[in-house]
């Protein structure tokens, strides 16, 4: 008997949605009821909350109000449990943290109709939602970020992760969310570099993608650096309207193929993070990492001497330090080993993403290790002079 191979093969339509808010939880905001009760109304959704303790602790009347908020609409709102954790890189670095969460997700009887509300920043948003994708092979998340990193970048797209291994996002999914709610209240308590760091990621996606949105965030630069909450909320608007039609129309969102624009200035990053066992936030990184590469470009002949100064200059006046913390040979090899540990990580072919002028992005298949040590020295000098 001839036994021919059976194909098939299938499309599942993706949604999801993000919404703009403030004051969240408060008694007359009807918008996270109505995203559960749009979901189901003729009964109470489960809700298990994860939130991060330095959102806690900034925002003391936070845990109040969610329970408040959750028993005044207990027709539709099923508040089960609120857990904490702490924030930051560790949440991603260790165990103990995405068990917690499924623990919370078992004992709580979180079932795939239920959810999972995670508030926090990036990484807390993605060790939760890494838990909640692979508990039941994927209960419903709604995340609430409350960094710029997270609301214009990490939280509004399709990927879940923690690290292992020594290396960033080593284990991860593709799980959208069900929803994306940014309450800009959150901003408000920011530390400084926090408030800044988030912006690295408007200015990556700005950079490859549109040189109209880099001239706004460079005309800009002094009030984002000054805390103005107008530019900030449209460089995050803008940033989160990008990144999420990049991972609509750009053809690959589960990202099988090798070309990862949206990682342009990270190999560099996700190393630098490592080897500052994560004292560098990813937003720092992420500049750090691009001015890297643009001076890479530069010296390649990709972009002009004053495109690259012009690029410097404006994440100098935001805020950022573009100095690489390398002091030694051995630190260089280190930072150096990241491209090859990035190659691995997209799998197949070496894929860099650069530029070749503001808003256009090229991606390159080799690096010149030599022009990369002398993008790295020239980079830090010119960062020691001025």
């Amino acid at each position: 008997m001839d036994l021919k191979p059976i194909k098939q093969s299938f499309s599942v339509p993706y949604e999801y949605q993000l919404h703009f808010t403030r004051d969240l939880f408060q008694e007359e905001n009807d918008l996270f009821l109505n995203i559960i009760r749009d979901y189901k109304d003729y009964e109470p959704v489960k809700l298990l909350f994860v939130v991060d303790r330095g959102v806690a602790d900034t925002h003391p009347q936070l845990l109040d109000k969610i329970t408040t908020y959750c028993e005044q609409n207990s027709s539709n709102l099923n508040h089960t449990k609120t857990l904490l954790i702490d924030g930051g890189e560790q949440s991603k670095n260790h165990s103990e943290y995405i068990n917690l969460v499924l623990k919370g997700i078992n004992d709580n009887a979180i079932c795939r109709h239920s959810f999972v509300v995670v508030i926090g920043g990036g990484a807390v948003i993605d060790m939760v939602g890494y838990a909640a994708a692979i508990a039941h092979r994927g209960v419903k998340l709604i995340r609430i970020p409350t960094t710029v990193l997270s609301q214009n970048d990490s939280a509004v797209g399709v990927k879940n992760s923690v690290n292992i291994f020594k290396k960033k996002n080593f284990l991860g999914t593709f799980a959208p969310p069900y929803a994306i709610i940014n309450d800009s209240d959150f901003l408000a308590t920011l530390e400084q570099r926090d408030w800044i760091a988030g912006i690295a990621e408007a200015i990556k996606v700005a950079l490859i993608k549109d040189v109209e949105f880099f001239s706004y965030i460079a005309n800009n630069a002094i009030a984002l650096k000054d805390r103005k909450l107008e530019p900030m909320q449209y460089v995050i608007y803008k940033c989160a309207e990008m990144h999420m039609h990049h991972i609509s129309q750009g053809g690959d969102p589960f990202e099988s193929g090798s070309s990862r624009p949206l990682d342009f200035g990270h190999w560099a990053a996700h190393k630098l993070e490592y080897m500052t066992n994560y004292e560098l936030r990813h937003g720092e990184a992420v500049a750090k990492g691009i001015a890297l590469d643009v001076t890479y470009a530069q010296l390649i002949g990709l972009i002009s001497k004053e495109e690259l100064n012009y690029i410097l200059d404006v994440m100098k006046e935001i805020g950022f330090d573009l100095s690489l913390p390398l002091s030694s040979k051995e630190d260089l090899d280190k930072l150096l080993a990241g491209i090859e540990e990035f190659r691995e990580h997209l799998g197949g072919r070496l894929t860099i993403t650069l530029i070749s002028g503001l808003g256009k992005k090229h991606d390159v298949h080799e690096i010149d290790m030599e022009i990369m040590k002398q993008a790295i020295e020239q980079l830090n000098l010119q960062m020691a002079v001025k």
